[in-house]
């Protein structure tokens, strides 16, 4: 069976009492983690490249961002949109109403998926409270990965929706970490932003009694600056979230990013781009240190009263973290991508691709056809077809579509 990225059952235990007043939510949340545990009994190994039900919906909503992330492959230091055109981006960006069109075409069609905004920022996205409203009125559970920006001015909206799950991106216990990891265009203090939104949906959801939603999680993506730090996170912000999320970077060094270009032309025709921008050293200099911050949060996490941690992808010990950073080659059992049977990521200019990260390859755009048109088309059945005869690509092994999702 291949690997998966698993929540940590202390995720699922500690907040039952709220996902078990929202059966519409917890449904759809068990029926996806149910074919990923049964995932090689519904898709063996086959050149049909064809995939069955819709399971998730990623809309990477908007490419504009306020911050200039160390470790983002998109607006980061090495980052495939720096030196963009903003205007032109705003430009293409999809319009709420289409997006509104396709979820009803989705329900029509017998697809009832969780609906996940991100971007760039997806607050920045100026029909992101129509959209959440909508999906969440057709019983498509909304979660958002945000920065924090908007939150605090838009937390009686997003919890009146109900929004499902609100993600905040958190890389430092302190301003001073983490804006120097996730600094702010035009010298922006993030950090502030995330107190306020944190505090304003908290405040919203206790007036509104939203039957405890949004779920809150802080999500850290650990870096050679932050990972000494990993436990003062927790501890600053416990009592402010649900849960906690710490990822480890997504990234790929300049050898595999070539070797990738020549697997990808080799099997489409053309030449990739975007692994280029996750070309990045962050990895610590001392895995001694981050093996042992990343035990002491579980083992601070145990019990009752304590906020869940997950860690994607679950790898622990000093020498699997070493080989995690070092050897890009490594997969740790994860084998077979899930996501691209189960997962359609769209794209701020309505491009629908069967991956997150390194979208180059796309099978349609969803201002011309539904989701649901292209889920089975003849090119995304050709993708899928060659990471199944073929394998996994270079660029597959360190990417949230295989071991984040």
């Amino acid at each position: 069976m291949p690997e998966h990225s698993k929540v940590a059952l202390g995720v699922v235990l500690k907040n039952i009492h709220r996902l078990a007043r929202h059966p519409w939510i917890y449904s759809k949340l068990a029926a996806l983690q149910g074919e990923k545990w049964l995932f090689n009994r519904f898709y063996p190994p086959s050149k049909e490249g064809l995939a069955r039900r819709i399971r998730q919906v990623s809309l990477r909503i908007t490419d504009l961002c306020n911050l200039r992330c160390h470790t983002c492959g998109q607006w980061g230091d090495q980052g495939f949109l720096r030196g963009q055109d903003l205007k032109e981006f705003k430009k293409q960006e999809v319009p709420a109403a289409r997006y509104l069109e396709v979820f009803e075409d989705l329900v029509r069609q017998g697809h009832h998926p969780p609906i996940y905004l991100w971007g760039g920022e997806p607050m920045l996205y100026e029909g992101a409270l129509e959209v959440i409203d909508t999906a969440s009125k057709l019983g498509l559970p909304v979660s958002i990965a945000t920065n924090g920006t908007r939150i605090a001015g838009f937390a009686e909206r997003l919890v009146k929706a109900p929004l499902f799950l609100m993600q905040v991106s958190i890389d430092g216990p302190t301003a001073a970490l983490h804006n120097q990891a996730r600094p702010g265009v035009g010298g922006a203090n993030n950090f502030a932003d995330i107190q306020a939104g944190l505090a304003a949906v908290r405040q919203a959801r206790d007036r509104n009694g939203s039957g405890g939603l949004p779920l809150i999680a802080s999500l850290t993506t650990i870096s050679r600056e932050n990972f000494r730090y990993l436990v003062d996170i927790y501890d600053a912000f416990r009592d402010k979230v649900d849960l906690f999320v710490f990822y480890l970077s997504w990234w790929i060094d300049r050898k595999n990013a070539r070797a990738h270009a020549e697997d990808f032309s080799r099997r489409f025709g053309f030449v990739p781009t975007r692994p280029w921008g996750w070309v990045g050293d962050w990895r610590p200099d001392d895995y001694q240190e981050m093996s042992r911050q990343l035990r002491e949060l579980l083992k601070r996490s145990r019990s009752w009263s304590a906020p869940p941690v997950t860690i994607i992808p679950s790898i622990l010990g000093e020498e699997d973290l070493r080989t995690y950073y070092t050897d890009h080659r490594a997969r740790f059992g994860f084998d077979r991508c899930l996501s691209i049977y189960q997962v359609v990521e769209i794209n701020s200019n309505g491009d629908l691709s069967p991956c997150r990260d390194y979208h180059d390859y796309v099978v349609g755009n969803i201002k011309e056809a539904t989701i649901t048109e292209l889920w089975n088309s003849p090119a995304y059945r050709d993708f899928r077809r060659s990471l199944a005869t073929d394998g996994l690509m270079p660029v597959c092994s360190r990417c949230c579509g295989l071991m984040g999702y």
